[in-house]
């Protein structure tokens, strides 16, 4: 009887991890976009610090990541419990907060190019530590609002699911982004630095030689990706800011569905068009944000 009873517990328990692994994955397909978004916008995020820094930042960013996850899970699960009429204004007000860092960036990008380079240099180097120390609390901001969304977004799949069924599929979520995100940025930063020690293999074999030859390859390929990660970076901000504006604020949901409405039915142009109105509203709402709080009496003096 005890033995029935323990093996009938055991295919309980084998029934609820398929439960919560079917929804993971319908989550987690849900939410690629966003995950795709939140590499390019992370890796961005921690470049430009010393080489033998990278790992360390990257490192102290996961901490915070999982951090936020920790803390947003529970609320996720809390508001959507008691306060579900909380979640729209919080992804506006997150939105928001993407387009505006978005628009600090993209500001800030266009004051750094008309400035003196030696001078960057110099100051960089006297500030590396409050450099990196900004570097880390920025990308966990922002880490923080993107997690935010993704776990909303998982948590919209999960409608009709038990409470520990949800808490399951959230937890793995949480988990498993983290994890690849993070790691994928540890990867990407670090890539010169194996394709230098790949080109300084000694030996004439034709294995040594091909690693020489990938190694060169990825000297050449890793700035290009960096400075590519940066720009796709700087856009994803502006595209998930502005699709969570116009995605909760109906007057923009309703203008975009009518402007879609004129193209040519063709399901490729329309998801462009989408996509294009997502980033002009981020563009837009960013600007204004910063505008504004350029603007604020004591901002001035803050910057001084």
């Amino acid at each position: 009887m005890a033995g029935a009873s323990f093996f009938a517990l055991f295919d309980d328990i084998a029934l609820i991890l398929d439960d919560v692994a079917a929804m993971s994955k319908v989550a987690a397909k849900k939410t690629a976009g966003v995950l795709g978004d939140d590499l390019a916008v992370n890796a961005e995020q921690v470049s430009g610090v010393k080489a033998d820094r990278e790992l360390p930042v990257v490192w102290a960013v996961a901490k915070g990541s999982m951090l936020n996850k920790f803390i947003l899970v529970p609320a996720a699960l809390l508001i959507s419990v008691f306060l579900p009429w909380l979640i729209v204004p919080l992804l506006i007000a997150g939105g928001l907060f993407l387009c505006f860092e978005g628009a600090e960036k993209l500001l800030e990008d266009k004051e750094s190019t008309g400035s003196n380079t030696k001078s960057r240099t110099t100051k960089s180097k006297q500030d590396m530590a409050s450099y990196e120390k900004d570097k880390i609390k920025g990308a966990i901001r922002t880490d923080f609002v993107l997690s935010a969304e993704i776990i909303v977004i998982a948590l919209g799949t999960l409608v009709g699911a038990s409470l520990q069924q949800q808490i399951s599929v959230l937890s793995v979520i949480a988990i498993a982004m983290t994890v690849g995100v993070y790691g994928l940025v540890a990867v990407i930063v670090k890539l010169d630095d194996v394709g230098l020690y790949w080109q300084s293999l000694p030996g004439s074999s034709v294995g040594r030689k091909i690693l020489n030859k990938l190694g060169a390859g990825l000297l050449v390929f890793a700035p290009r990706l960096m400075h590519s990660l940066s720009v796709i970076g700087l856009v994803a901000m502006f595209l998930v800011g502005g699709g969570m504006l116009t995605h909760n604020i109906p007057v923009f949901h309703h203008v975009n569905e009518w402007l879609i409405a004129l193209l040519p039915q063709v399901g490729w142009l329309q998801s462009l068009g989408s996509i294009l109105l997502d980033g002009f509203y981020g563009v837009v709402g960013g600007l204004l944000v910063a505008g504004v709080i350029h603007f604020l009496p004591g901002k001035e003096k803050a910057a001084a």
